[in-house]
């Protein structure tokens, strides 16, 4: 007999007064209190993270197999967290269909994941990965494991214009979904991917695009040039890189930015209209 069932079993004499007897029921009563919320907080605890994950698609495939519940931030498919720091080095592994992004400081794993974004465009379809305050990415190592991953297409990083900021994309594979899920204690990422619910048919999207040239230092102000018109970088067919805007479904709406670019101060590197199906690259 346990030390608490004692406790519940002993007889209370009649020789006591009401306030003795009113005091240890009471007592007792704050006990079996105490434990309901106990149980209560956990209940709410799984709640909030349940509200935090029930807006994205397929978070059943997202949330399963996760190694500790108590440790998960969110889930999402596209938007930010993580929290602003500096001096962060990058490391990845991957198993299946999984890939964990880690992230230290002087070879320490950080408590939590440094700020990111997640973005998905289509033409082809791409996942963007920006990550602040990192100085150090195993660019090759994390090429090595994305491209081991099934659904997978191609992997290539981003020049852009920060020396504390670093970018990579992730092409996918036809009709393949994804989670990305944020931990701490420690800190990472996790990119899971997994079939599409919903079949979606390849049509054609339409952009106003650079020509093509290497990644590099002038790829990169072009693309910071045209960031408020939603610039973005997509690798060709022939491996080299083309700025782009867009991603209409009609020409003529593609052509209309165009006209507005072109009527700029600032337009000088010659920009066209392009159309390619959005499940591949451009030429």
């Amino acid at each position: 007999m346990t030390g608490k069932e004692r406790y519940d079993d002993i007889e209370i004499p009649s020789r006591l007064s009401g306030v003795i007897q009113d005091a240890m029921k009471r007592g007792r009563a704050h006990k079996r209190n105490m434990a309901w919320l106990r149980g209560s907080s956990a209940l709410v605890a799984a709640c909030a993270a349940f509200i935090i994950t029930a807006n994205v698609p397929g978070v059943a495939m997202a949330l399963s197999d996760v190694p500790v519940i108590g440790s998960i931030v969110k889930v999402l498919q596209v938007g930010s967290g993580g929290e602003r720091t500096d001096g962060v080095s990058v490391t990845t592994t991957a198993e299946e269909n999984s890939l964990n992004i880690h992230f230290t400081i002087d070879g320490e794993r950080t408590a939590s994941a440094p700020a990111y974004t997640v973005e998905r465009k289509e033409a082809p379809n791409r996942l963007i990965f920006t990550f602040n305050g990192v100085r150090n990415l195993d660019m090759e190592k994390l090429k090595q494991d994305i491209r081991g991953l099934s659904n997978v297409k191609d992997v290539y990083s981003n020049v852009i214009l920060d020396d504390s900021a670093v970018r990579f994309v992730v092409e996918l594979g036809d009709n393949i979904d994804y989670s990305v899920s944020e931990y701490r204690q420690p800190g990472y990422i996790q990119l899971k991917l997994f079939g599409a619910a919903k079949q979606e048919k390849a049509h054609e999207v339409y952009f106003v695009r650079s020509q093509e040239m290497e990644q590099g230092e002038t790829l990169a102000i072009l693309e910071e040039q045209y960031a408020g018109d939603g610039s973005g970088v997509i690798k060709t067919k022939n491996g080299k890189f083309v700025v782009v805007m867009g991603g209409f479904a009609s020409r003529g709406e593609a052509e209309e930015l165009l006209r507005k670019l072109s009527a700029r101060e600032d337009y000088f590197e010659p920009l066209k209209v392009d159309g390619w199906m959005s499940n591949e690259n451009p030429e």
